[in-house]
């Protein structure tokens, strides 16, 4: 017996819980972050590196990138060692 098999409805997009840009790809950015760790700063560098080809405003991301980039160096750059 073969049966027709229906595919289940797709959601309504959702901006807030899963915007487009947050679910690009196999994993959402955020539970690699979780997982990993990084810390504030390095956690919006992988943020906004993940997602700027995927949100519209490619290089005001990598321009937010940036500037989290050099926070963390002025940060790594102040420190004994």
């Amino acid at each position: 017996m073969v049966r027709d098999t229906i595919p289940p409805p797709k959601s309504p997009p959702d901006p807030i819980n899963s915007p487009a840009h947050y679910t690009t790809g196999n994993i959402e950015v955020i539970d690699f972050i979780e997982d990993q760790a990084f810390g504030y700063h390095a956690e919006n560098i992988i943020k906004y590196i993940a997602r700027y080809r995927h949100k519209g405003t490619p290089l005001a991301d990598l321009q937010k990138a940036e500037w989290y980039l050099k926070r963390l160096i002025e940060q790594y750059e102040g420190k004994d060692g």
